[in-house]
This record gives C-alpha cells, sequence and structure tokens, in this order.
C-alpha cells in the first residue's frame, strides 16, 4: 500500500507543476501515516507469534508437570507398600514373642528380658513407622484425588475436541475430495486446507468455493467460544515471482493467514481475541517440495483448534 501512494505521489508530481503546497503537505502526512500503520501491524504480528510459542511451551510445560506427578504417586505408592511389610514383620514377630509358653518364658528369663526391650524398642519403631504410613497414605490419597481430577478434567478436554473435530467433519463433509482435511491430534484438531480451494496462485483473496468452507468452520468455532484459534498461512519453497503489495512467501502466507481471520471474524458469535493469524512461509512442509504434488499439498493453511488449559494449569500448580 505505502509502495502505491509513493508511486501516485511520482505520478502526481510528473503530471502538473502547479501542485499547490498544501496537496503536497497532504499527501507527505498520508504516507507518513502509512508507513507507521505499516510498522504497528508488523509489531502486532510479532506479538501474536510470540504468544502462539508461549501457548506451546505452556502446553508442554504442564504435560511434563502431569507427568512428574504420576511418578510421584507411583513412589508414594511404593513406599506405603515397603512401609506395610514392615509393620507386619514386626506384629508377626510380636505376636511369636506373645505364644511362648510360660515354662520357656522361666526358663529363657534372662534372654526375654533382652528381648522385651528389643521389643519395646520395636514397638516403638511400629508406632513411628505407622506414624509415617499414616501421613504417607494421607498425602497418597490427597495426590491420587487431585491426579484423578486433572485426569478427568484433561479426558473431559479430549472428549470435547472430539467432538468438535467430528462437528467440523460433518460441517465439512461437502468439501471431501477438494484438498480439506480434519484431524485431531496432541490434544488438538487440525483443519487444513489446500489453496487450490483457496486462492489464486499469487493471491490472497479467498474464492467462492473456499468461502463457504471457512464460514461452516466460523458457524462451529460461534458454538465454541472456548476455543483459542491459530491461522497459520504456507507455501511451497518456490520463491515468490510477484510484484506489488507481496514481498515475498513469508508475506503472501502471512497475507492469506489473515484473509482467513477477516472471514471468521465476520460472524459475530467468534470472539476475535481467541483468533490468532501467522505466516509460516515454507518452513513447516507436510512433504518434500520435490514434486508439483507435495508443492499442492504444502500450499495451505491451517486452522489450529486449542482447548483452552487455564483450569488445568490451576490444578497442577496447587499440587
Amino acid at each position: 500500500m505505502i509502495k502505491k501512494v509513493s508511486i501516485a505521489l511520482c505520478i502526481l508530481a510528473l503530471s502538473t507543476s502547479c501542485v499547490s503546497k498544501k496537496v503536497y503537505t497532504d499527501l507527505e502526512n498520508r504516507y507518513a501515516q502509512l508507513k507507521k500503520d505499516n510498522r504497528k501491524i508488523s509489531d502486532q504480528n510479532d506479538d501474536l507469534n510470540k504468544a502462539k510459542t508461549k501457548l506451546d511451551q505452556d502446553y508442554a510445560a504442564l504435560k511434563a508437570d502431569l507427568d512428574k506427578t504420576k511418578a510421584e504417586r507411583d513412589k508414594l505408592s511404593n513406599d506405603y507398600k515397603a512401609a506395610d511389610k514392615s509393620l507386619k514383620t514386626l506384629q508377626s514377630s510380636y505376636s511369636a514373642l506373645e505364644k511362648n509358653s510360660d515354662d520357656a518364658l522361666l526358663a529363657n528369663m534372662n534372654k526375654n528380658r533382652d528381648l522385651l526391650g528389643k521389643l519395646e524398642a520395636k514397638e516403638k519403631a511400629l508406632a513411628d513407622e505407622q506414624a509415617r504410613l499414616d501421613k504417607l497414605k494421607a498425602d497418597l490419597n490427597a495426590s491420587s484425588t487431585r491426579l484423578a481430577e486433572l485426569e478427568s478434567m484433561m479426558a473431559s478436554k479430549d472428549a470435547a475436541m472430539k467432538k468438535l473435530k467430528e462437528t467440523l467433519s460433518k460441517a465439512l463433509n461437502s468439501f471431501e475430495g477438494k484438498g480439506l482435511t480434519v484431524q485431531q491430534k496432541n490434544g488438538k484438531v487440525y483443519v487444513s486446507m489446500e489453496n487450490k480451494l483457496l486462492f489464486g496462485s499469487g493471491s490472497w483473496a479467498v474464492g467462492v468455493e473456499g468461502k463457504k468452507a471457512v464460514v461452516e468452520v466460523a458457524k462451529v468455532l460461534g458454538d465454541n467460544p472456548d476455543i483459542s484459534v491459530l491461522i497459520e498461512g504456507h507455501t511451497d519453497d518456490d520463491a515468490y515471482a510477484g510484484s506489488g503489495a507481496v514481498t515475498d512467501n513469508w508475506d503472501l502466507s502471512t497475507k492469506r493467514a489473515t484473509a482467513i481471520v477477516n472471514i471468521i471474524g465476520e460472524n459475530k458469535k467468534v470472539k476475535k481475541e481467541n483468533l490468532t493469524a501467522a505466516g509460516r512461509s515454507e518452513y513447516a512442509p507436510l512433504v518434500p517440495n520435490t514434486s508439483a504434488e507435495g508443492k499442492a499439498k504444502n500450499r495451505r493453511i491451517e486452522i489450529i483448534l486449542t482447548p483452552k488449559l487455564d483450569e488445568i494449569s490451576k490444578m497442577l500448580n496447587e499440587l
């Protein structure tokens, strides 16, 4: 846009030698404002990319914390079993001593005095061990309860994402075989649309058929307000050969992602604060760019749906 305004200024300056100072000043001010707007949009795009990276890191951290909690629970369980075995051994020793006959006690009085002393020490150790076992058991129960709640919550999130995937698949059924797929993996739902469904070569204007598919996605998102949505634009590794408002594949992929965001945002039920647009250029291919078919698969838009993990994060912090 800035480049177009610059060209317009040049043409205007060449086409007439009688441009008023006010008109020239207004054009200069407009050019400066456009440059400022361009920088602002670029900064916002960087912030969105950072937010996406932080979300992925938070999800990985939550997963690591869950694995750590499971390991601690298993350790507590093993400690409890070992202590319980020790308790039973002490109780068995104590029972054996009680069964000694009076004659045996008299005959072994001196020895039994020593045994009684040892028994008292064992009883004290038993009491201490029982207290430790009770604490371990209480800690284990508390940890198991919270872990069960956490696992239930994560299972609920997975079930919700599965249902979301099924809803999307049903809504987009008519586009099957036209370069559109819906998958669920890593706790997220991925809607992938090849460019042949959405854009012309070098363009970021969405075609009629592609817009229909995006509108269907937006309807489902409008009914699921607690889903974070990342729209990624991807290209093949062919260098951008056009000119004008697009500079390279990075720019093209970002403009295409933003075009999809704008269509989804037209649905009033969709929370725009849940939407993020990102350009990935050619650096996240699905398959090698060694054939025309491979390049076609890599030229795509991916809509990545992620459940919000605030509640799960809070529970992990309380463990």
